[in-house]
């Protein structure tokens, strides 16, 4: 059985409460929930004081904690895992920023570049907190597109793992990829 077929079997016994599954999957997933962690934290602010070990634990934590999850596949829990670290994140960055500032809103004027948000180095907290806000207004004219941001910039999936993750087309996935960028680069240049 490959990696990805052992994943989503584990998975599936560990949501249909087998404990013992959690623990033969953890090892399989951590290297990759590393990855993850570390594509967002390698450019997060420098006085940023979470650390990739503890975005990664606290992921885990709050995996952990989602009882009954119905876990489709490998490419569903990373998906799963990416938006747990992008909340993780958004929480931290506003926390900084209230606590900063007192400030309890984002600047929006300056804009942000989708295809650049992974180098934005200081200013990260700021754009992640607007591109956060920016993605839940989308989510509720149509929550799809903002998924498919959700699952390719936050989660790093791929077309297909996305299109399997959704149960669409890949063809689909690229169309709501390409209006969702294009409405999330307008609304963060307002």
């Amino acid at each position: 059985m490959s990696q990805s077929g052992q994943i989503t079997g584990l998975l599936k016994a560990w949501g249909a409460g087998d404990a013992s599954a959690l623990e033969r999957l953890t090892p399989l997933v951590y290297a990759e929930l590393r990855r993850l962690a570390r594509r967002y934290m390698r450019h997060e602010s420098p006085g940023n004081t979470l650390q990739t070990t503890a975005l990664v634990h606290e992921t885990y934590l709050r995996l952990v904690d989602a009882a009954g999850v119905d876990w489709q596949d490998r490419a569903h829990f990373f998906a799963v895992s990416a938006q747990m670290m992008r909340r993780i994140l958004v929480d931290a960055a506003r926390a900084r920023a209230s606590a900063k500032r007192g400030v309890r809103h984002v600047d929006h004027s300056t804009p942000v570049n989708l295809d650049n948000i992974p180098d934005l180095g200081a200013q990260r907290g700021a754009e992640l907190i607007a591109l956060d806000d920016a993605l839940n207004v989308l989510a509720q004219m149509n929550p799809r597109h903002a998924r498919v941001v959700e699952l390719r910039f936050f989660g790093g999936l791929s077309v297909e793992e996305t299109a399997r993750a959704l149960d669409i087309s890949p063809q689909s996935v690229m169309r709501d990829w390409k209006l969702a960028k294009a409405w999330l680069m307008r609304e963060l240049s307002c």
